[in-house]
């Protein structure tokens, strides 16, 4: 879709890229979403391709994903055979609502802030307990865990001018065990609930994570296996404003999704 109300396009950011930030610009990296429909308060774009972020970047302590990483070389990426949570960023990707022409353009970082309730990106992230690298406009940064990124349905914490630059997932989260359950209304449809849980290799713990469900990412940790009744009751206690609504599911049937597939993975983890 053309954006008749930009006049200008910034291609190569300066250093930071929000320094020059100022009220009607968006940041350009894969459009996807911005040139799908009207953007009347776009005027001006500043384009990220340009500054060649590094994609994916392995060391001792984990996995680096840039923000402009697309969504296809992610679900390209093969792990190392001992991140027994590493098959879980192909999971994710195959999550998406959306064609192969998208996965060529679309990214990691344009995903998650979008801040949308099924946004696959950030239930990846929470789950895997990832922490994100901001960039202010005034050149100074700061890390921001990933479950407290998203505040709501299209809402997140960052600031005026401020960007996020990559996704930390550490080896510890990588190498836990997990299970997921997903629900869509058709075999390639939105996600009207997405839950993943973690388990440490060597721990009984429960680390239980509810997206696309609720209008930000819900994590519920436990120190042991909780028994059902517990794990019932937590799910009881989520606010009941948390939970979202759109033609994919009311709050009630999602709540109720999420109390089924909870008591399943209960199960499988628990060995039940």
């Amino acid at each position: 879709m053309d954006l008749n109300t930009v006049t200008d396009i910034i291609r190569w950011p300066p250093n930071p890229p929000g320094a020059a930030w100022s009220v009607g610009d968006a940041w350009l990296a894969g459009g996807t979403w911005l040139f799908s429909e009207p953007q009347p308060s776009v005027h001006r774009l500043i384009d990220l391709t340009e500054l060649d972020w590094p994609d994916l970047v392995v060391d001792a302590g984990g996995l680096q994903i840039g923000a402009t990483c697309t969504v296809r070389k992610l679900h390209e990426y093969v792990p190392p055979d001992d991140w027994s949570a590493g098959s879980l960023l192909r999971t994710s990707c195959e999550a998406f609502l959306a064609s192969f022409k998208v996965w060529n353009a679309a990214t990691v970082g344009g995903n998650i802030c979008m801040s949308l309730p099924a946004g696959p990106m950030t239930t990846m992230s929470v789950a895997l307990e990832a922490s994100y690298r901001l960039w202010a406009a005034d050149g100074t940064e700061r890390t921001v865990a990933a479950r407290d990124f998203v505040t709501g349905d299209h809402r997140n914490v960052l600031r005026p001018g401020e960007i996020l630059r990559s996704v930390y997932i550490p080896i510890s989260a990588l190498r836990n065990r997990y299970t997921f359950r997903r629900f869509t209304l058709t075999k390639l449809g939105r996600s009207t609930i997405f839950m993943v849980a973690t388990q440490g290799p060597t721990t009984d713990g429960l680390m239980l994570t509810i997206t696309a469900g609720t209008t930000h990412p819900v994590v519920l940790r436990f120190d042991t296996m909780p028994t059902a009744e517990t794990l019932q009751d937590h799910i009881d206690a989520i606010a009941p404003e948390s939970w979202f609504a759109d033609p994919n599911g009311t709050p009630a049937h999602r709540r109720h999704l999420a109390k089924h597939y909870a008591e399943e993975i209960r199960t499988e983890l628990g060995g039940l």
